[in-house]
């Protein structure tokens, strides 16, 4: 499966995450990732959100989306179950991976969402490299 995000999209009233397939002048055609079914998504029923132009507010302006799935990812602490973690507790695993998100602009619902598809993109192994231009920090090469 292709790991980048110019394709996956959220679509409002819908779980998980999909894949654009098509477009159409009335929706999109999009597949689910979990099970590979296409189905149509009208805009007249349907919000979309491409993840390739979501970011987070930073006290600096903005953080691709793609930039804190790829911190959370090489973070040593692994991200919490959203169902059972407590707001504190998700708001402070999120100042570890973003410390400089603003706090007023980014609510506990972004956070939770944030959380749910990195677990989501994790379990469906389409996770995106990291790009040379990214301000995650590369992973030491071990030493022989």
């Amino acid at each position: 499966m292709e790991k980048d995000f110019s394709t996956l999209v959220s679509v409002s009233g819908l779980p998980g995450l999909y894949r654009v397939v098509a477009n159409r002048h009335n929706g999109l055609i999009v597949e689910d990732l979990t099970n590979g079914q296409k189905r149509f998504a009208p805009v007249r029923s349907h919000q979309f959100s491409l993840l390739a132009s979501i970011g987070i507010y930073t006290e600096d302006g903005t953080e691709d989306l793609q930039n804190v799935f790829l911190a959370m990812d090489a973070h040593s602490t692994p991200a919490p179950d959203v169902a059972v973690a407590k707001d504190e507790e998700l708001r402070q695993y999120f100042r570890q991976i973003l410390p400089t998100y603003d706090e007023e602009m980014v609510r506990m619902g972004d956070i939770r969402k944030v959380i749910k598809w990195f677990h989501f993109i994790k379990e469906n192994d389409i996770m995106p490299e990291a790009e040379n231009d990214s301000k995650v920090p590369a992973p030491k090469a071990e030493e022989e």
